[in-house]
C-alpha cells in the first residue's frame, strides 16, 4: 500500500486537536446528563475507567503507527495481524459509524441554530453546515488541521473557563451561595446513589464520548514527522481527554445534584445557570455548536480516511482510492459525505426513524470492535517481532506489554458482554452485529467465488 502521495501536511499540534476535535462533540455537552442520572457522583470514577482504556488503546496504536504511518490505519493493521476478512469487516463498521455519528452532530447545530433563528428549519442549518465540513476537508490537509485546531481550541478554553468558575461557586468565592464543599457532592444519596454496578452499566455510553481519539493512527499517513509526533500526540492527547473529563465533571458534580441532571439542555448550563450565571450558560449554546461542527469536521476526515483505505486494500470500489491534486482521498470524502446527506434526509423525511435511531446506536458497538481490533493488531504485531527477536528495531514500543494490551482488549469485551445482558443497551448490539458481519460474509463470498484468496500475514 503505497502512501507516497499523500499530503503530509498534519503537524503534530494539528494531530492533537484533530484526536480532541472528535471526542469533544456535541454528545459531551449535552450527553453528560444521562450518565450522571445513571451512576451519580460515581460517574466520576465510570470516567476515570474510560480514560485508562483510552490510555491502553492509544499506547498500543502510536507502536503500530511508528512503525508503520499509513492512512489506513488501524485497518491496515488488522488485514496484515489479523485477517483480511476482520479488516473489511471493522473498516466498513467504522464507516458507518461516522456516517451515522456526523448527520446527529449535525441535527444538533440544526437544533441550536433554530432556537437563535426560528425562522429557518433545523434542517437547512444541518444542510449549511454539512456544506460548511465538506468544503473543509477538501482543502489542502494542513488547512483542515488549522480549522480542526481552532475549533477544538475553543471547546478546551470552554471547558477550562467553566472548571473555573465551578472551582471559585464550589469554595464560595464568587455567588451568595457560600462554601459548598462535599454537600452536594454527596447530599443526594452519596457517592454511588445507584450502586458501583451503575459505573459499568455507563462504560459503553462513556466510551462513545471517548470515540474519535482513533483518528490520530488514520492521520498518521499525512503527518510531517510520523515517528516523533505520534508517541507525543497520543501521550498528550490521552491525559489531555483524562484532564477535561474528569476535572469538569468532578467540578460539575460538586455544584449541581446529580438527581437535576437531565438530557433536555447542557448539564454545564445548568449548573451554572442557578447560580445566576445565565450569560455563561448562554456562552455554552455557542460552544456546543462549535463542539458539533468540530466533531463533525473530524468525524467526516475519519470515514474518508477509512474508506480510502478500504479501496487501497481492495475492500470497495478501487476508484475511492484514488487522490487528487492535492493529495486528499476527494472521492472518499465525497461518497462520505452523500452518505451522510442521505441520513439527514432520512431523517427529515421521518425524524423518529427507527433506521436513522439504529444507525446511530452501532458507535457504541462498532467503536469498541475498532478499539479491540488496534490491540489485537498491536498484540499479534509484537509477539510476531518477539519470535523473529526483532523488537529492538521497533521506534516505538508499548509499555507493561502484554498487560496493557490485555486490559485494553478484556475491558472492553467486558463491555459488550454487558450490552447483552442490559435491555436498553442490547439494541445497540443488535444493530451492529450485523454492520460488522455482513462485510465479512460479502468479502469471504467475493474471494472465494471470484478472486484468489488473499495471502494473510500470520
Amino acid at each position: 500500500m503505497s502512501e507516497s502521495k499523500m499530503n503530509r501536511g498534519l503537524k503534530n499540534r494539528h494531530l492533537q486537536l484533530i484526536s480532541l476535535g472528535g471526542v469533544i462533540g456535541s454528545g459531551y455537552f449535552l450527553g453528560t446528563g444521562y450518565v450522571l442520572e445513571k451512576a451519580g457522583p460515581a460517574s466520576i470514577l465510570a470516567y476515570l475507567l474510560g480514560g485508562i482504556i483510552v490510555l491502553c488503546v492509544m499506547l498500543c496504536l502510536a507502536e503500530l503507527a511508528v512503525e508503520k504511518p499509513v492512512s489506513g490505519s488501524f485497518v491496515t493493521y488488522a488485514r496484515e495481524n489479523i485477517s483480511s476478512t476482520w479488516a473489511c469487516g471493522v473498516g466498513w463498521a467504522y464507516w458507518i459509524t461516522w456516517v451515522a455519528y456526523v448527520p446527529s452532530e449535525m441535527i444538533a447545530a440544526g437544533i441550536i441554530m433554530n432556537h437563535f433563528l426560528p425562522m429557518v428549519s433545523q434542517l437547512w442549518w444541518a444542510v449549511l453546515f454539512s456544506l460548511l465540513v465538506t468544503c473543509i476537508n477538501l482543502f489542502h490537509v494542513d488547512k483542515f488541521g488549522e480549522s480542526e485546531s481552532w475549533l477544538a481550541l475553543i471547546k478546551i478554553i470552554a471547558l477550562v473557563a467553566f472548571s473555573v468558575v465551578a472551582g471559585l461557586i464550589c469554595f464560595g468565592l464568587i455567588g451568595d451561595q457560600g462554601y459548598i464543599g462535599t454537600s452536594v457532592l454527596l447530599g443526594s444519596g452519596g457517592f454511588a446513589p445507584n450502586g458501583y454496578w451503575s459505573i459499568v452499566l455507563t462504560m459503553v455510553i462513556i466510551l462513545v464520548n471517548f470515540q474519535g481519539t482513533e483518528i490520530i493512527g488514520l492521520a498518521a499517513g499525512e503527518c510531517r514527522e510520523p515517528a516523533r509526533s505520534i508517541p507525543i500526540a497520543v501521550r498528550n492527547v490521552t491525559w489531555r481527554i483524562i484532564a477535561l473529563y474528569i476535572i469538569p465533571i468532578s467540578l460539575l458534580i460538586s455544584i449541581l445534584p446529580w438527581d437535576q441532571a437531565s438530557l433536555s439542555e447542557s448539564v454545564f448550563a445548568a449548573a451554572v445557570n442557578q447560580y445566576g450565571f445565565t450569560g455563561f450558560g448562554a456562552f455554552f449554546a455557542f460552544v456546543i455548536l462549535t463542539a458539533a461542527i468540530s466533531c463533525s469536521n473530524s468525524g467526516l476526515y475519519g470515514a474518508a480516511r477509512a474508506l480510502h483505505a478500504l479501496a487501497k486494500l481492495d475492500m470497495a470500489p478501487k476508484g475511492l482510492g484514488r487522490l487528487n491534486a492535492n493529495g486528499m482521498p476527494s472521492r472518499s470524502i465525497l461518497v462520505s459525505v452523500c452518505a451522510c446527506w442521505a441520513v439527514i434526509l432520512l431523517y427529515a423525511f421521518n425524524p423518529d426513524s427507527v433506521i436513522y435511531t439504529y444507525l446511530l446506536a452501532v458507535s457504541g458497538f462498532t467503536g469498541a470492535i475498532a478499539w479491540i481490533s488496534i490491540c489485537w493488531s498491536q498484540y499479534r504485531r509484537r509477539r510476531r517481532h518477539i519470535a523473529e527477536g526483532t523488537v529492538n528495531q521497533l521506534r516505538y514500543k508499548t509499555p507493561f506489554f502484554p498487560y496493557v494490551t490485555l486490559f485494553g482488549i478484556w475491558s472492553q469485551v467486558f463491555c459488550l458482554i454487558v450490552m447483552v445482558f442490559t435491555p436498553e443497551l442490547r439494541d445497540a448490539l443488535l444493530a451492529g452485529v450485523p454492520m460488522l458481519v455482513l462485510p465479512m460474509l460479502w468479502y469471504r463470498f467475493r474471494v472465494r467465488h471470484h478472486e484468489t484468496p488473499v495471502r494473510v500475514l500470520r
